[in-house]
């Protein structure tokens, strides 16, 4: 029996690796080719550059010089004098800053809750097929197109005490004529109906965009179960339209706080707000301040507590709306 010994293998020669060769050198970079990719990097901040300059010089500039100003005792043809928080301090201890604050909150809620409103109804309607839609549609906008200054002056006509035709309106049902100029929820109501006039259509043309953006096959269906066109407008059209809705009050409290012109106007250009201030918004309190009085520094102060009082109204609303709709996500996860 013979054995069998293992034969080993042949050491195997050594592969020769293959010699590497160098990176190719990448191309030369032309002045052309340069010139585009610093095009595409500051493409961007030049097409936005335009805005941050515009704000810049005729927003931010205005604003912070608005708080060095509201420091001082300034006055036109004279020298500036420092007296740091002192026009605020006379800001707050002053009544009629109270009233014109007043005034401007009331006359406010008179004219935005009636504007959007009507907006809203307006809007509902526009939206469904009917003759001449297009027509309407563009008589919406017509009141916000049309000066202030005209607008204002044939309302002041139109609630005259003498020959107006609200009080001709009045006389018809057995009211005595109101003397709208020289009352005081008169005087209001009368500057409320300017600003509703002029504002409602806009609104309504935004609500009616927002309303166009929700799904038709939604009221199809709605039909179809047998809801009625009250029922879609509660459960489809306002759901629909609430962030268009938050936006309308945004921008109408915002309005509303900077009212200026229809009041300045219905008082014949002065800006007294009437014989006892019954219509003095703040806007016509710093522009009292600061031209008629002459005291450019206390009419920034009131211009930035105007301000200020906007950031709040506006984040409070903010807040509302956010938790108004936390609270029917929850309630509907309950559901």
């Amino acid at each position: 029996m013979t054995s069998t010994v293992p034969v080993r293998p042949a050491a195997s020669a050594p592969v020769p690796e293959p010699p590497t060769r160098p990176a190719p050198k990448p191309p030369r970079r032309t002045l052309r080719s340069r010139i585009f990719r610093w095009e595409a990097v500051t493409a961007p901040y030049v097409y936005v550059a335009p805005f941050f300059l515009l704000f810049a010089a005729f927003g931010l500039f205005p604003l912070i010089y608005t708080v060095w100003v509201s420091l001082y005792d300034f006055r036109l043809n004279s020298e500036m004098t420092w007296v740091g928080l002192d026009n605020f301090v006379w800001l707050f201890e002053n009544p009629k800053f109270y009233n014109a604050l007043l005034k401007t909150f009331t006359i406010g809620v008179l004219s935005t809750v009636p504007q959007l409103i009507l907006a809203l109804g307006l809007a509902h309607l526009l939206n469904y097929r009917m003759r001449a839609r297009n027509f309407f549609r563009i008589s919406m906008i017509m009141p916000y197109a049309t000066s202030v200054a005209a607008s204002t002056l044939v309302f002041a006509q139109i609630f005259g005490r003498d020959g107006g035709f609200a009080n001709w309106m009045l006389s018809l049902i057995g009211m005595d004529a109101i003397d709208w100029r020289n009352g005081n929820l008169s005087a209001q109501i009368a500057i409320a109906v300017i600003v509703t006039w002029r504002w409602t259509g806009y609104n309504a043309l935004i609500y009616l965009a927002g309303m166009q953006s929700i799904p038709f096959d939604l009221y199809e269906a709605a039909s179809l179960d047998g809801a009625s066109r009250w029922q879609q407008f509660r459960h489809i059209t306002l759901p629909g339209l609430r962030p268009t809705i938050v936006f309308t009050v945004v921008v109408s409290t915002i309005g509303a706080t900077q009212l200026f012109g229809e009041p300045l106007l219905f008082g014949g250009g002065t800006p007294n707000g009437g014989a006892v201030n019954q219509y003095q918004t703040l806007g016509l309190f710093m522009y009292q301040q600061g031209w008629q009085f002459g005291s450019l520094g206390r009419a920034a102060a009131v211009a930035w507590v105007t301000f200020l009082l906007i950031v709040v109204l506006v984040l409070l609303n903010t807040a509302l709306v956010r938790l108004r709709t936390r609270q029917r996500l929850t309630d509907g996860g309950d559901r």
